[in-house]
């Protein structure tokens, strides 16, 4: 309907009362709310205004905030391999190995395109830790199955035969958010210890290579890590489980030509042949569309 002559035109941008008055909340639950960056703002000379039509999209998207366009990120959990095709393949995706968790949420915000995961589940591995996310335009690709288990060092390999065996132990944590901590502390607790039943280094490890790695100079004689790296750093491994490691991405970004480098990568013989190298990989999941988002 055209506009009549004399009639307010609705404001492109709205102030933080305005805002506030439309959701029926306090000024300070939008402060609190862009501090977060939960709803569409923009700050243009120190003030904040909020761009209406985002606004309207935010609220009929059920409060779920969804950036336009994300940045060519891979963040989340390390993966040797991964990390080495990304490399390979030419994709010119940067990284940020920052666990899981913290990689879901980077996701989440639209701080990344594409996040690896391994977040164990009740029933399995990621797929209920991102039906309670609410993302919306996501899709999870099956990257691999991989052999998790204890990585120790030969001094003690004859003495810890299990998950329970640790006690006493200098083990090597991973970071707070990484799925193979929220791992750690399920078999801890299925094992009946507590933390303070065996002894951590100051600093925890980043990545799986800085696990192992620790392992190996001595500065601890066990980490819960992968096969592959027990290989590569000559190291006792003593499987536990296997588990689901997949890929977050952005369905918007997924046809794109750094994406799509990556994909067709993973269907290369190279491929296969450097996982067999690394060893205690399964690519039979690779390529794999576990689930969707709305």
């Amino acid at each position: 309907m055209p506009q009549r002559s004399g009639e307010p035109m609705d404001p492109a941008y709205l102030t933080t009362k305005e805002v506030a008055d439309l959701l029926r909340v306090r000024e300070r639950k939008v402060y609190d709310m862009v501090a977060t960056g939960e709803i569409p703002h923009r700050k243009i000379t120190g003030k904040l205004l909020f761009p209406q039509g985002e606004l309207t999209a935010w609220i009929e998207g059920e409060g779920a905030l969804h950036p336009a366009t994300r940045p060519d990120l891979v963040t989340g959990s390390h993966d040797p391999l991964l990390d080495w095709a990304l490399r390979e393949s030419g994709a010119g995706l940067a990284t940020l190995w920052n666990g899981s968790c913290d990689g879901l949420a980077g996701f989440a915000e639209g701080r990344a395109g594409l996040a690896g995961l391994h977040i164990p589940d009740a029933d399995g591995w990621n797929i209920a830790t991102l039906e309670a996310a609410g993302l919306r335009d996501a899709v999870l690709i099956g990257w691999a199955a991989r052999e998790r288990g204890l990585i120790l060092t030969p001094s003690v390999a004859d003495m810890v035969r299990g998950f329970g065996d640790l006690r006493g132990r200098r083990v090597i944590l991973r970071q707070e958010g990484a799925g193979t901590t929220a791992l750690f502390d399920r078999l801890m607790r299925e094992a009946g210890l507590a933390p303070g039943d065996i002894l951590t280094p100051t600093s925890p490890a980043h990545t799986e290579s800085d696990a192992a790695a620790a392992v190996a100079a001595g500065e601890a004689e066990a980490t819960l890590g992968i096969e592959s790296m027990a290989r590569q750093f000559r190291l006792t491994f003593r499987p536990l489980l296997q588990e689901r490691f997949d890929l977050l991405i952005d369905r918007r970004i997924y046809f794109t030509d750094p994406v799509q480098r990556l994909v067709a990568f993973m269907r290369s013989d190279t491929m296969v042949a450097k996982a067999a190298a690394l060893g205690g990989y399964d690519l039979a999941p690779m390529g794999q569309v576990r689930w969707l988002s709305p």
